[in-house]
């Protein structure tokens, strides 16, 4: 899979599909580095459209959204970094059976009270 590009239609994709997953909060944050799907004209116009807050990490400065960082550090750690994946699918499955049925629901954060993100957004609800 190397030598694929990341293009702006592929992060607005994932981005509604999250919006849709999960539902729209009254504010929402998306957080990402500086590559150019996400400053693209397309994928801003997007986040306008939809009421999202742009958030990027300064250039070369990891800790701008330490979370985030710590998200992505662990996907690739735990997950990723030790797999060869023949198509785009079995990564798209992968990293959606990472997210939905082990980080979401299970991953206990220090940042959220050592608690899930699942069991935080249900508690923030009542």
């Amino acid at each position: 899979m190397a030598g694929r590009i990341l293009t702006s239609q592929l992060v607005a994709d994932a981005l509604m599909m999250a919006v849709w997953r999960r539902g729209r909060p009254l504010a929402l944050l998306h957080h990402s580095d500086q590559g150019s799907q996400y400053t693209s004209e397309h994928f801003q116009g997007l986040l306008k459209e939809q009421d999202i807050t742009c958030s990027m990490n300064r250039a070369g400065q990891v800790w701008d959204n330490s979370a985030m960082e710590s998200f992505f550090g662990s996907l690739k750690t735990a997950r990723t970094a030790a797999k060869a994946y023949r198509t785009r699918e079995q990564i798209r499955a992968d990293v959606f059976d990472y997210i939905e049925r082990f980080y979401n629901p299970t991953r206990r954060h220090s940042t959220l009270g050592y608690v899930s993100p699942i069991q935080f957004e249900e508690a923030r609800k009542a």
